[in-house]
């Protein structure tokens, strides 16, 4: 006999961890968390690069209801992230709620039933009243592809799958990519590489990381006493929020913005034409803004040169360029970011009259209503769905409100019997109309290349305003924005 669930969860990172973790605190057990690798953590289990850490401040990069209290850093290292999610599942038995090594690989709407049917990779089959994909926007990582790449007899991976077995030290190493991660790891591995050599396509913004390391009294005086916490974290959160203001075009805020990330590239590399490569061409805020102290001053060891030149092809040794310089090493490491996308990866998802999700978003046009529901896929709510992204803020956050909508879902139909919610067409299309006029004033929509827009140039990832902003849309489930159903029985009072 098939097992049934209430509610069936894709994955055990952070938002599907926090959904799990709602479903707790209001009070429903009857759910399932299927992961599948053979521990929780998401991008945090699977980014085990060096230097790799949260760019966002720790005491809001956490739930509301499950302080960080003891996080030692305001930017966390990756263990302590992962840490985190490992204590949150012991204090909310998460653990007994997840199967590991269980990979869903189709996701069926049976409309008699009124429920998903799950068919696992293993052969085994689910069904779930409620369907919550939390397969997040950045965990499948992208490599792209070069003439030659085949002919290369050194040792090539991704940053996301970082080979640990390599010894890196005194080797030609190449590292290809400028962004979030490679900030992260060059600094790291420039201390033990013979040479490395850093292929940048576009510089980026870049603040100084204003670390805090805090001391063991600190730490007591926050389990002690949670509210200094979270003054700390209302602090943060309100500042980060005014730095919305930023990404809006041509404003003062956004001009200030840039100066600041200048200045700051300005104080640290003198050489002029060094200083021209690492200087950003294109609008504040386009791209993600990113937060280091370590990645200019590489710059300055004799060990490390900065490469812009495109890349022509590969060959046995190396890399060439375009100016037909080839460049050996020993090892090559693709810091070239996610499929952030390809929001559902390899699950087909089928729908009302057979329709799969993919059909429904098209190559790369993803979208949902309030980010979290899809027309023709009654009661499916995504997690960190398609223009949920945060540019200024804590996603966390984010998921926060997101995981507060499905429980205040379960709560409000809890006592229909073979209930479900599809969100009207009308209702998605004007939401995605306003959200994309209002993106025309924002630096998303701007002329760069940037994982936010697809390859129309539609902002698909980003959210266009602030957290608060959100949570007034987003905060509880509104039926009037749904056919609701009992069975095959519309119900007119929604």
């Amino acid at each position: 006999m098939t097992q049934h669930y209430r509610v069936a969860i894709l994955g055990a990172g952070f938002g599907g961890l926090g959904m799990g973790a709602e479903l707790v605190r209001a009070g429903i057990e009857d759910f399932v968390i299927f992961e599948k690798a053979e521990e929780i953590g998401g991008v945090w289990r699977d980014n085990t690069y060096p230097g790799a850490a949260c760019d966002t401040q720790a005491h809001v990069y956490c739930y509301s209801y499950f302080p960080h209290l003891r996080v030692s850093q305001m930017y966390a290292a990756g263990e302590e992230m992962l840490g985190y999610q490992k204590a949150m599942a012991k204090e909310f038995g998460l653990y007994d709620h997840t199967k590991f090594n269980s990979e869903i690989t189709e996701a069926r709407w049976n409309d008699d039933e009124a429920y998903w049917e799950l068919k696992l990779r293993n052969g085994e089959t689910y069904t779930a009243d409620v369907f919550v994909p939390a397969w997040g926007q950045l965990n499948a990582p992208k490599t792209p592809k070069w003439k030659g790449m085949e002919d290369y007899k050194g040792i090539m991976f991704h940053s996301a799958e970082w080979n640990h077995d390599v010894d890196l030290k005194g080797k030609k190493v190449i590292s290809i990519g400028s962004a979030a991660s490679a900030v992260q790891y060059v600094p790291e591995i420039a201390k033990e590489v013979g040479h490395l050599e850093v292929f940048q396509r576009s510089a980026n913004y870049i603040f100084p990381r204003e670390q805090i390391t805090f001391t063991e009294e600190q730490l007591d005086a926050f389990e002690a006493n949670p509210e200094l916490f979270e003054e700390s974290r209302r602090a943060i959160h309100e500042v980060r929020e005014a730095g919305f203001e930023r990404t809006r075009t041509d404003s003062s805020a956004q001009a200030e913005g840039a100066q600041e990330a200048i200045d700051y590239l300005n104080s640290v590399i003198e050489d002029p034409e060094l200083r021209e490569k690492l200087t950003p061409k294109f609008e504040f805020g386009c791209k993600r803004i990113l937060r280091t102290s370590a990645y200019y001053p590489t710059f300055l060891r004799d060990n490390v040169t900065l490469v812009t030149e495109a890349i022509d092809h590969f060959t046995e040794k190396g890399i060439v360029t375009e100016d037909g310089v080839e460049h050996e090493a020993d090892v090559i490491i693709f810091g070239t970011g996610f499929y952030s996308q390809n929001f559902q990866g390899d699950l087909s998802i089928i729908g009302r009259n057979g329709v799969t999700l993919a059909d429904r978003w098209g190559e790369d046009d993803a979208e949902a209503y309030v980010g979290i529901t899809v027309d023709g896929f009654p009661n499916m709510f995504l997690m960190y769905g398609p223009n949920t992204n945060l540019n200024h803020n804590s996603n966390i956050a984010m998921f926060e409100i997101q995981q507060r909508y499905v429980a205040d879902f379960l709560e409000k139909t809890k006592d229909i019997e073979k209930v479900s919610a599809d969100v009207r067409k009308d209702v998605i299309d004007q939401f995605n109309a306003t959200m994309q006029e209002e993106m025309k004033g924002s630096a998303y929509s701007s002329e760069c290349s940037s994982w936010y827009k697809n390859s129309k140039g539609k902002v698909i990832n980003n959210w266009s305003g602030t957290v608060e902003e959100y949570r007034d849309l987003a905060e509880t489930f509104n039926p009037a924005d749904y056919e609701m159903r009992s069975g095959n029985e519309v119900l007119a009072n929604a």
